[in-house]
């Protein structure tokens, strides 16, 4: 086993010293500092009900796949 020194920013992580492996190996990340931000839970699929999403959709014309493509593009 194999400890290096690192910083995590911004989704990736910089190495404090050079690594060289032959292949691909396993790793455990640990985040030293007390303040991690989780992101917070935007869909509960515990509290989906298939009657709920029926009465929010009964005004919707056309399809719900498109919309939901559309709307994810325009995020983009």
């Amino acid at each position: 086993m194999l400890a290096v020194k690192g910083v995590y920013d911004n989704g990736r992580i910089y190495f404090s010293e050079n690594v060289k492996m032959s292949k691909p190996v396993s790793v455990i990340i640990t985040f030293l500092e007390e303040h991690i931000e989780v992101p917070e839970k935007k869909f509960d699929l515990d509290k989906l009900s298939f009657r709920k999403t029926r009465e929010l959709l009964k005004n919707c014309k056309g399809s719900l796949s498109d919309a939901v493509i559309e709307e994810r593009r325009i995020e983009l």
